[in-house]
């Protein structure tokens, strides 16, 4: 008899499992104004500054594909997509955690409250919600067109505003965070495209073309120069294109640069024609293109 049940048993489960209530919703926020809901039932949500971002947010301290929220082990995910300025859930930078009811997100200066929804979904409203992974994946097939650069939040103001959020201050308004200007509004283009090439060290490509107003050097996949070393920084350094010229500039104070065997201690400094720099083990030589 046992014997018997155990296939009914095991079918049951399976069913159950099947129609567990995936539904949950996101609130996305800015000083405590809505901006935008989603539904999630089961689909991925991908949460950035491009346009193919299901839930978007443009801001320029938000990356293109910043973060996603997916479903895993019976359970909602957040996972940060080695965002240039980190993910928060709950005042506490994260790489990849698990979501409940209630938990607060933190993008930027955005925030996105997650909420589980009760009961279970009954068929009719499975099709309708299940539109999220459809939609997410008719969009992928398209290229998404290039963006600003991400601006990098300054660390002291974030670390400030995270400790403030915590104690249950007032959420702050755009002029209480402070962004290090990666790239200029009005930049023009040097009469010269700038180049790098890589003399040692590991890193994706031998040759890079300095077209854009920011080139980020670091280990993150979002960088321009990316670095293969095991332990090079996320984000090392950043090469700016400005009306005067290119300069390489420092991510942080533990960083070291050297340019032309002399330490940078200015954090900035202007690149040459034929200037070498060391940074996150690489060795690299600047010049201009068919100079």
């Amino acid at each position: 008899m046992t014997q018997n049940l155990a296939p009914m048993l095991l079918s049951f489960s399976e069913e159950a499992s099947h129609w567990q209530d995936k539904t949950a919703k996101l609130s996305l926020k800015f000083n405590d104004s809505l901006l935008q809901e989603v539904t999630l039932s089961g689909g991925v949500v991908t949460i950035g500054r491009q346009p193919d971002n299901l839930l978007r947010i443009d801001n320029p301290i938000v990356s293109g594909h910043h973060a996603r929220i997916f479903w895993e082990n019976n359970r909602y995910v957040l996972e940060d997509h080695e965002s240039f300025n980190g993910t928060y859930l709950n005042h506490r930078s994260v790489s990849k955690d698990v979501l409940s009811d209630g938990d607060v997100i933190v993008i930027g200066k955005h925030q996105i409250e997650f909420h589980d929804a009760a009961g279970k979904r009954d068929a009719s409203s499975s099709a309708a919600l299940d539109r999220t992974s459809n939609w997410q994946a008719q969009v992928e097939k398209g290229a998404p067109p290039q963006l600003e650069a991400t601006m990098v939040l300054d660390t002291v103001k974030l670390k400030e505003m995270m400790a403030k959020m915590s104690a249950g201050a007032a959420p702050l308004r755009p002029s209480g965070i402070t962004l290090v200007p990666l790239c200029q509004t009005r930049a023009v283009r040097p009469r010269q495209i700038g180049m790098i090439t890589i003399l040692a060290g590991q890193s994706d490509r031998q040759q890079y073309r300095l077209s854009s107003k920011l080139s980020v050097i670091g280990k993150s996949k979002m960088a321009s120069i990316r670095l293969k070393r095991w332990f090079a920084p996320r984000v090392a350094a950043s090469i700016h294109q400005r009306e005067d010229g290119y300069f390489l500039v420092r991510s942080a104070k533990r960083v070291r640069i050297k340019i032309n065997n002399a330490e940078l201690k200015q954090g900035q400094q202007e690149l040459k024609n034929g200037d070498q720099f060391e940074v996150g083990g690489i060795v690299a030589k600047f010049g201009y293109e068919n100079g």
